[in-house]
């Protein structure tokens, strides 16, 4: 039996299941290309996309914006031609007008942007074919970004991520509301969101969907966005434990062997807290001894004379599977992943008690 489609823009994804974009090189085009051939948006992370190239120390923005344009097309190669090609990209990422413009010049169908407010992204997008997504994590955050990009470009989001306090990598809160999970009715935040989204969508006369995002692990999970009015949802770390994943084995096998006492906060060279598994690397961090040793100028908000670590250099040495010196970003949930599945089997998985034609209206 099939799913529920979502229509985004001129684009249909045969299944509402979008797969989180994971930097450095966990998501790129073999992951992406893969969740795409199965109807759902695959994502590629942009964040230091081309950290494998020879040439990445001496030019790292060369490097990247070349591994981005073939990264892109391969995945769309994998794909089939199905689903829909995202890329993930970090508003406070330097060069940021380039990267939209590769994006949509290399034939990606969506940029994805959070990690900060997209405020500009419309207008470094102008004159391109290529749907627009916020990652948002609040009402406040909604309805800032959703009325900035009426107010100044007159057009409104093509489909909104609402991206919850148990997601992996970069949150949206603060460490004190992370510290009160237990007691946060965030379905109550994202019903808000909903309803800030249903203005838009009526203003600007078409649908806008919604994905959420933090700690979807089972069908019951993916139902349950749907009953409270999302049209769909964001997977990231189910995805890391699957073949077609690309990051290595090692990096995998963190996944797989991790629990939940390995879980813990980490503070982002950025200002943002970031979830992510303890090991010596995050030990050091914490202990103020972990050294810089090379800039690779990434990020705006980074200092690299007053930065606790280099992110770029731990996510690299995570994604090569350095288990003691690299960052592992995860969600809250990464410890009830147990073993190694495939993309289709994990969609087949996470999708089965949606089906086909289901009216969401109709279950609220």
């Amino acid at each position: 039996m099939g799913v529920k489609t979502v229509a985004i823009g001129k684009h249909v994804l045969k299944v509402p299941v979008i797969q989180g974009g994971m930097g450095i090189g966990v998501s790129r085009c073999r992951l992406a290309g893969a969740v795409a051939k199965e109807g759902g948006m695959g994502v590629i992370s942009a964040a230091q996309i081309g950290y494998d190239d020879p040439d990445f120390r001496k030019d790292p923005e060369a490097a990247n914006l070349r591994a981005l344009r073939a990264h892109i097309a391969r995945a769309r190669e994998i794909s089939g031609g199905r689903g829909m090609i995202a890329v993930n990209l970090m508003a406070v990422t330097q060069l940021y007008e380039d990267y939209v413009r590769i994006c949509a010049e290399a034939g990606a169908d969506a940029i994805i942007s959070g990690a900060g407010l997209p405020s500009n992204l419309p207008k470094c997008a102008e004159g391109y074919d290529i749907c627009l997504a916020p990652i948002v994590s609040s009402e406040k955050s909604a309805r800032v970004i959703l009325k900035s990009w009426d107010r100044k470009y007159q057009r409104t989001a093509d489909f909104l991520i609402i991206e919850g306090p148990l997601a992996g990598g970069h949150l949206g809160f603060s460490q004190e509301e992370l510290n009160q999970i237990s007691s946060m009715n965030y379905d109550e935040e994202i019903k808000k969101i909903l309803r800030i989204r249903d203005s838009f969508a009526e203003k600007y006369g078409h649908e806008i969907p919604v994905f959420s995002a933090g700690g979807i692990f089972s069908p019951e999970d993916v139902l349950h966005q749907l009953e409270l009015g999302c049209d769909g949802v964001q997977v990231a770390s189910r995805f890391v434990a699957t073949e077609e994943c690309d990051a290595s084995p090692e990096y995998k096998r963190a996944y797989i062997e991790a629990e939940e006492k390995d879980i813990e906060i980490i503070k982002s060279p950025v200002g943002m807290p970031g979830r992510a598994l303890r090991n010596a690397f995050t030990d050091r961090v914490r202990e103020g001894s972990e050294k810089i040793t090379w800039c690779f100028n990434c990020l705006k908000a980074c200092n690299p004379k007053t930065a606790d670590y280099c992110i770029t250099q731990a996510l690299i040495d995570a994604v090569k599977g350095d288990r003691q010196n690299g960052l592992f970003f995860c969600g809250a949930r990464v410890g009830e992943i147990r073993k190694i599945t495939t993309v289709k089997d994990l969609i087949e998985e996470l999708t089965q008690k949606i089906g086909t034609g289901t009216d969401k209206k109709q279950i609220l």
